[in-house]
């Protein structure tokens, strides 16, 4: 079951934020609703392929780490998601996004000084766009960095 960086962003903005190993769970139960066999290591793989490229951005809230919808994120559901919260209980939780934010605008700042690869430091520029309209931060100086 392919599920793209968008639809997983879209599994964990249905409940607002959720553990690696919640989300974990969620994709297993959506492979088995499409009767097919849940590959753990395929969806891990995918969950660090979308935390590296900010469509899920991990939060450390109350000593567990939790999964939110990142800045290049266009939460989008796979089908029959709308399904999950009936079958997953899954606690209410908050994230400070713009503690979060900023986080993210240091992530972007170190990643800009190794970068010397054009293509990477054009996406660098691209998230630190993408990250002020998701949180209230300035990420100018990743951007100066990046020149």
């Amino acid at each position: 079951m392919a599920t793209s960086h968008d639809e997983l962003a879209g599994v964990v903005d249905l409940f607002g934020a959720l553990t690696p190993g919640e989300l974990r769970e969620a994709l297993s139960e959506l492979a088995f609703k499409a009767g097919r066999e849940a590959n753990e290591e395929a969806i891990s793989g995918r969950i660090a392929a979308a935390t590296e490229a900010y469509a899920l951005v991990e939060s450390e809230e109350g000593g567990e780490t939790l999964l939110v919808p990142g800045p290049t994120a266009f939460p989008d559901l796979p089908p029959d998601a709308t399904d999950l919260p009936h079958i997953m209980s899954v606690p209410e939780r908050s994230v400070d996004r713009d503690a979060l934010g900023e986080r993210v605008v240091e992530e972007l700042l170190a990643a800009a000084e190794t970068s010397d690869e054009e293509a990477e430091r054009a996406e660098l520029r691209e998230v630190s766009y993408d990250v002020e309209a998701w949180a209230a931060v300035d990420a100018s100086a990743v951007r100066a960095r990046l020149d």
